[in-house]
């Protein structure tokens, strides 16, 4: 990531549909979508019919995509420390911390939640300075949809995110 980061800023900065891209390529085989959304969603998955879920897996991941990929071109990998596994490799789901050197010198802890599959370990959320992106968002999300629904909590991803495939169809 660093270095397509680097040999590739200008043209990133110019075009976010090949950032984004660029990020999806990375991010996408290593990020289990399906749980991470499962999560957010809460008790709202058990009553969401297929198709809703569906659409909210895309909704969610291409929401979270673009958020993410905005702050990728900022990154710079010295500022990142990956701290020594603490864990237990044998459970199913597991916490690698890091720490994030801001711009004053602040160590900022970052601690990513992994869910073990058959293909390895996949991040499902990232937990700085104790905000679980997952809790943080199934509390938004549940909020809306209490007073919308699902479906306008999918319409509303889908818009800041830049469309759906469902939308350009």
């Amino acid at each position: 990531l660093a270095d397509q980061l680097a040999e590739r800023r200008d043209e990133f900065v110019a075009d976010k549909a090949a950032l984004y891209e660029m990020v999806n390529d990375i991010i996408l085989p290593r990020f289990d979508r399906r749980y991470a959304a499962q999560l957010v969603l809460g008790r709202n998955w058990r009553t969401a019919n297929d198709e809703q879920r569906a659409a909210f897996i895309d909704a969610f991941y291409s929401s979270l995509l673009r958020q993410y990929a905005d702050g990728v071109l900022e990154f710079d990998q010295d500022r990142i420390k990956i701290l020594p596994f603490r864990g237990d490799e044998s459970k199913p789901r597991v916490t690698v911390k890091a720490t994030v050197r801001l711009n004053d010198g602040t160590q900022v802890p970052v601690d990513y939640g992994l869910v073990r599959r058959d293909t390895g370990w996949m991040v499902f959320d990232v937990v700085i300075e104790g905000i679980s992106y997952v809790r943080n968002f199934r509390a938004e999300v549940n909020s809306e949809i209490q007073t919308s629904s699902l479906d306008a909590v999918i319409a509303r991803l889908e818009r800041s995110a830049g469309g759906s495939d469902r939308e350009q169809n």
